[in-house]
């Protein structure tokens, strides 16, 4: 299908791109490796006045080293690029993370920061256009309707980034900039639980970076899905934490692909910092981790399926946290 009638624009440098962002007029759509965007644009899941690109802006390049000891990593990485960049090795989880998503094709052309603000997906909404004409329009295409729970009252889509919980599980920080400056904060807080507007990016702000601290203890990365190296995920999940026999600090456990937002998990985090990492507590925190899901009913797969997978994927890697080498 072809792309519905848009301008494009290419500004050579971060500055012009932040200046159009802020004064151009009609709707406007970042596009980076645009391995999402023009596949959705296609669909007519959204039909913007302006695609801005910023592919190629060298603001956004590169891997550097920070003073306290970590990395910051340009938002316009190609996936393929961070995967070989010998500093990031040091992070192994988010090595790992990287090489999940989709196919070499696709990881050559897409970024960190494209997959960080990867559009929602729904079982429902990402469908084809006459699919949903067929169906009814929805809260992600303007109406105050949702065919995925009918009591919603914003929409449920899924956050659909593979490497997300992979930087939240080792305390990523981003940076969004607009004309008047630049604000940072921890990856998590950058979510939303509206899968419609779901991320806190103001419409003139660019994501251009992404901070992580200096490496320490275990991290692991482990992803579900149908076929490796083809499709969307039906869950992931990444843990980290300092590791002595089976006591553990500063532990997080984060699952993607599962909700609205990567999701941070509390109870299962306070039971095996208070219990350790013995089997029966890794089988009761993994218990715990249904709770905190919430609804699961916006899946392309059976809830119950869901459910017992979140449970399985905690136990799978609280113990490949425990019995990694160290």
């Amino acid at each position: 299908m072809h792309l519905p009638d848009h301008e494009f624009v290419k500004p050579a440098t971060l500055a012009d791109s932040l200046a159009l962002l802020r004064s151009a007029s009609g709707e406007i759509k970042l596009i980076a490796g645009g391995t999402d965007v023009v596949y959705n644009m296609r669909g007519r899941l959204f039909q913007p006045d302006i695609l801005l690109s910023v592919r190629d802006l060298a603001e956004l390049q590169g891997v550097a080293d920070t003073t306290a000891g970590g990395i910051r990593i340009g938002a316009g990485i190609r996936l393929t690029d961070l995967e070989h960049e010998p500093r990031v090795a040091a992070y192994p989880a988010l090595v790992t993370a990287g090489r999940a998503v989709a196919s070499r094709h696709v990881r050559n052309m897409a970024t960190l920061g494209g997959n960080l603000c990867l559009d929602t997906r729904c079982w429902y909404t990402n469908q084809t256009a006459e699919w949903r004409q067929a169906k009814g329009p929805c809260l992600k295409n303007g109406v105050a309707v949702c065919h995925a729970i009918k009591s919603a009252s914003v929409c449920v889509a899924l956050n659909a980034s593979d490497i997300a919980p992979a930087l939240i599980a080792l305390n990523a920080d981003i940076t969004l900039a607009n004309v008047d400056g630049e604000r940072r904060l921890p990856l998590t807080d950058f979510y939303t639980d509206d899968g419609v507007t779901h991320t806190i990016r103001d419409a003139d702000e660019l994501l251009v970076a992404i901070d992580l601290p200096a490496p320490s203890g275990r991290t692991v990365f482990i992803k579900e899905t149908a076929r490796k190296g083809n499709d969307f995920s039906y869950a992931v999940i990444a843990a980290g934490g300092e590791v002595a026999g089976q006591r553990v600090t500063g532990l997080r456990i984060v699952l993607g692909c599962l909700t609205t937002r990567p999701l941070s998990l509390q109870e299962p985090v306070r039971i095996i910092e208070t219990r350790g990492l013995t089997d029966e507590a890794i089988d009761v925190a993994a218990a715990a981790a249904r709770d905190e899901l919430g609804p699961l009913t916006n899946l392309y797969t059976p809830a119950a399926y869901k459910s017992s997978l979140a449970r399985s994927l905690v136990r799978q890697a609280l113990r490949e946290l425990r019995d990694a080498t160290p």
